[in-house]
């Protein structure tokens, strides 16, 4: 018949010991570094907004003279 095979293991309850995983940015630093990442992501942003060709020119309004408009540009220079 078979054997059962007792071996006998010293308990541990309570003395495992629990691994901590180490954060890939310091805590105290966490904050400004994605303060840091979000100004960078927004600059980038603000420098491909402003250095595009010339912007597309839409239609004039109704009622617009250019002859006027060029008038009153320069009387208030």
């Amino acid at each position: 018949m078979a054997q059962k095979k007792n071996k006998q293991k010293p308990r541990q309850i309570g003395k495992t010991t629990v691994v901590q995983k180490k954060p890939l940015i310091d805590p105290r630093y966490k904050n400004t570094v994605w303060t840091v990442v979000i100004i960078i992501v927004l600059l980038i942003f603000f420098i491909i907004n402003n250095t595009r060709s010339v912007p597309e020119h839409g239609p004039y309004p109704p009622g617009f003279n250019p002859q006027e408009a060029q008038k009153i540009l320069h009387e208030n220079q």
